[in-house]
């Protein structure tokens, strides 16, 4: 017996070192992250020639334009003055752009884990007026493989991409955030008259889609990643007020009637924006874990809930909920079965939805319980992603490009224009 207990006594500094390890070597297959220095990534942005869409995400509308994302590299200008011709007129390089937002004539973005302001009054020759270094998480973007991840080395910069390696070499369980859930796939002809000649105008907030996690209220930005809301002060140069730990796993945000809208895997949370610099919960509404962005209008919310791999479902539907005056009462009015539905907009009665490869659907929503039953048009085979309605014009992006729609006639939506995108070769 005493020979066990020696035994195990010697054993322990073993099993102890094991335990408390996660490193370990071998050799493998594994993806090495690709990296952006941090100079390189603060001197990129530049102003160039229009490209083509290839991987695009999310949509912004402000005065004359269509600002739309491409994935993690930058932004397309689209002049829609002439909604049946519209002009891909440029492009922004900014690595790691996944938001945007416009207040006045300052467009802001992220860039990987920067905070950047352009000044986009004249957008021949856009300028970065100001940059808030690491006002976000460092994140990694997602691999496309199940190999483990070699060490990733914060300090040699940005993660950009992956290369997929075989040797021996030392492993490290690696706990970083994977960047946002992004794009999937991803009668007048004049749109407005104060626009500035040739950029964006200096008065006014521009307008996003349902998928965006950038908003505007008053002088402030506001800005989620999973868990996290971000505020930063942009009455002149911006300045990072902190953040609020939101406790759930957001999505979207909506901004409205000075509240915020998050849209997360488990529901919808209302945030009151009484205090500003410091938001405050008035209401949530549980549903059964789904990915949903939400819209609202005129005392009712518009969820859009979807199912599949990486939303842990498998159902589809939208729900149509009910608010109180104050925003702290929810109660479910209707649920309706959908294909797969994404983004969606609302203007006035007229409910707009992104329902994946279904197509864009367009419904009178006056009925709230009857919504489906009043469906005014569907365009079929498009996968689409998300909508913005503005003037009697509807913007959408979809998986194979840009179209812009006018239903300032319900009884004859028209699609005016379509920009494809050009894959890679």
């Amino acid at each position: 017996m005493k020979t066990i207990y020696i035994y195990l006594l010697c054993l322990l500094p073993v099993l102890a070192y094991v335990s408390c390890t996660d490193k370990f070597t071998e050799e493998f297959t594994a993806n090495a992250p690709v990296y952006m220095s941090y100079e390189t990534l603060r001197t990129a942005v530049k102003t160039g020639p229009a490209r083509n869409l290839v991987n695009p995400g999310k949509i912004y509308f402000k005065d004359n334009y269509i600002l739309i994302t491409e994935k993690s590299q930058g932004i397309h200008i689209i002049d829609v003055s002439t909604p049946s011709s519209p002009k891909n007129t440029g492009f922004i390089e900014l690595p790691g752009c996944i938001d945007i937002a416009v207040r006045n004539n300052t467009l802001y973005a992220d860039s990987y884990v920067d905070l950047v302001a352009l000044d986009v009054s004249d957008l021949s020759k856009i300028k970065e007026t100001a940059r808030i270094k690491n006002a976000f998480p460092y994140t990694i973007p997602a691999t496309e493989n199940d190999f483990p991840i070699t060490k990733v080395e914060k300090e040699k910069g940005v993660v950009i991409g992956w290369d997929v390696i075989t040797e021996h070499r030392e492993l490290e369980t690696q706990y970083y955030p994977v960047y946002p859930m992004y794009n999937e796939f991803a009668s007048s002809d004049k749109l407005s008259t104060d626009a500035a000649s040739g950029g964006i105008s200096g008065s006014g907030f521009g307008k996003s889609g349902s998928m965006a996690r950038f908003g505007l209220y008053d002088k402030y930005l506001y800005t989620i990643d999973n868990y996290s809301l971000f505020i930063f002060d942009i009455s002149n140069t911006p300045i990072n007020i902190g953040q609020t730990y939101i406790n759930w796993n957001v999505e979207t945000m909506f901004v409205y009637d000075k509240h915020l809208f998050f849209g997360t895997t488990n529901g919808m949370m209302i945030y009151s924006l009484q205090v500003p610099t410091a938001p405050v919960q008035a209401a949530n509404f549980w549903h059964a874990t789904s990915c949903d962005p939400v819209v609202v209008q005129n005392g009712y919310a518009y969820i859009t809930l979807r199912g599949g791999q990486q939303c842990h479902a498998d159902f589809n539907r939208l729900d149509v909920v009910s608010l109180s005056g104050d925003y702290k009462t929810i109660q479910l009015v209707a649920s309706y079965n959908m294909t797969n539905p994404h983004g969606l907009g609302i203007d006035n009665n007229t409910l707009f939805v992104c329902d994946g490869e279904a197509g864009l659907k367009v419904f009178d929503a006056i009925d709230k319980t009857s919504i489906t039953s009043h469906q005014l048009a569907v365009y079929p085979n498009i996968k689409t992603y998300d909508v913005i309605p503005a003037n009697g014009f509807l913007f959408m992006i979809g998986s194979d490009g840009f179209y812009l729609y006018d239903y300032s006639n319900l009884h004859n939506i028209t699609q005016l224009s379509h920009i494809p995108i050009t894959p890679m070769d």
